[in-house]
């Protein structure tokens, strides 16, 4: 039952004296709040693209290739072959690099390997 349907429920109920006032503008107060919560709880990331964070312990320079690694499940190393070859072949990488290392976040601090 959505939110419209409680409304117009509580208003029938309080036309035909089910409910006091006072419990009319509670309920409707509830189902409103309800409603407000429920648009601004923020969703969780459902693409690894939106897990993805530098990494704090696999890393050379800025964590990114490590970050990377972590959230396609892959090595890091396949991660820095792969941008050291773009570097040899045009440099584009380089750009990407830097564009990942400075607007991607870190990751959340972690017990580091043994």
């Amino acid at each position: 039952m959505g939110w419209v349907d409680q409304l117009e429920r509580l208003s029938e109920l309080h036309s035909r004296g089910a409910i006091t006032d006072a419990e009319y503008e509670r309920a409707k107060a509830r189902v409103l709040n309800e409603e407000q919560g429920a648009q601004r709880v923020p969703r969780e990331p459902r693409t690894s693209l939106g897990m993805l964070r530098r990494a704090q312990y696999d890393r050379w320079i800025g964590g990114v290739c490590g970050g990377i690694a972590a959230a396609t499940g892959t090595e890091s190393w396949v991660w820095r072959l792969l941008f050291t070859a773009g570097l040899v072949f045009g440099g584009a990488t380089a750009v990407i690099y830097v564009l990942l290392w400075i607007f991607v976040p870190p990751a959340e601090p972690e017990v580091p390997p043994a």
